[in-house]
């Protein structure tokens, strides 16, 4: 009776341990490449929809930021980061609600490709990057449309989300947005990463994660095409301004960042206990 009592102590006290412990590197891997299947076996048309969905939620990190800027008093000390609080909100949105975000997926639909490569993996991935990169910017066009053009906020809030955009985008050369899109494409997947690794803390994963990229100045290229599709429809920048000089450089950042450098070297960490 003694040594079974003590069989069930140390069984409780395993279990205990196991449930009091991070998971290992290894199964945190397994489940973001687990997750990176399931999306690349998904239909078109599903990945399209959601990713459309996405580039529409996504303005509102742009919205909620004009309304802070705009409700505040012009000359409150503080008043540009008291307004960025209203960044992850979109971004919120988007990932708790599992909608399609190009640059999420530059990890999760990566490991999948890094563990087991091979042309067809290769063709799957792009055909899911273009995908959800499509659904994305034609989602930000059309949100931004509908802000300029269908009138869904007051002409006040439309001014403090240019002025928003104005700052994000237009005082940067290519290069710098480029640049500043690298830490932002990181920061994103480790968004993917930490999910994967923690349980009941989503939202402050994503709403730390997000706040960084806009604390630090970076350059996320969905929220960043919601701006300069405003700037656009409003007048403020030419078609080839917006889509070479601010959405095609932060798009090669982002990926740097999320692909080249996280993804690869979360891979590369596991890759010899796989």
């Amino acid at each position: 009776m003694a040594v079974e009592g003590a069989t069930e102590r140390d069984s409780g006290e395993r279990d205990e341990i196991a449930d009091r412990s991070a998971p290992r590197a290894t199964i945190v891997h397994e489940a973001v490449r687990k997750q990176g299947e399931e999306e690349l076996a998904r239909p078109a048309g599903s990945l399209f929809w959601s990713s459309l969905a996405a580039g529409i939620a996504i303005m509102a990190s742009v919205i909620a930021q004009g309304a802070l800027h705009h409700k505040l008093p012009a000359g409150m000390g503080g008043r540009t980061l008291v307004s960025q609080l209203g960044y992850p909100l979109g971004f919120l949105i988007v990932i708790l609600g599992r909608l399609q975000l190009f640059t999420e997926q530059t990890i999760v639909t990566v490991l999948p490709l890094a563990t087991r490569p091979s042309g067809r993996a290769l063709v799957a991935t792009a055909r899911l990057w273009g995908i959800v990169l499509l659904g994305n910017l034609i989602g930000t066009a059309a949100a931004a449309s509908l802000n300029v053009h269908g009138h869904l906020v007051s002409p006040g809030l439309l001014d403090a989300m240019l002025a928003v955009s104005r700052e994000s985008l237009t005082h940067k050369a290519p290069s710098q947005l480029l640049l500043q899109g690298i830490p932002a494409g990181f920061l994103i997947a480790t968004v993917a990463w930490l999910r994967a690794a923690s349980s009941g803390a989503e939202f402050w994963i994503v709403f730390t994660l997000t706040f960084a990229i806009v604390l630090g100045d970076f350059t996320h290229m969905v929220a960043g095409a919601a701006e300069a599709f405003l700037l656009l429809l409003a007048g403020e920048a030419g078609p080839v301004q917006v889509l070479g000089g601010m959405i095609l450089p932060a798009l090669v950042g982002n990926v740097i960042g999320g692909t080249g450098l996280f993804a690869l070297l979360a891979h590369a960490q596991v890759r010899q206990e796989l």
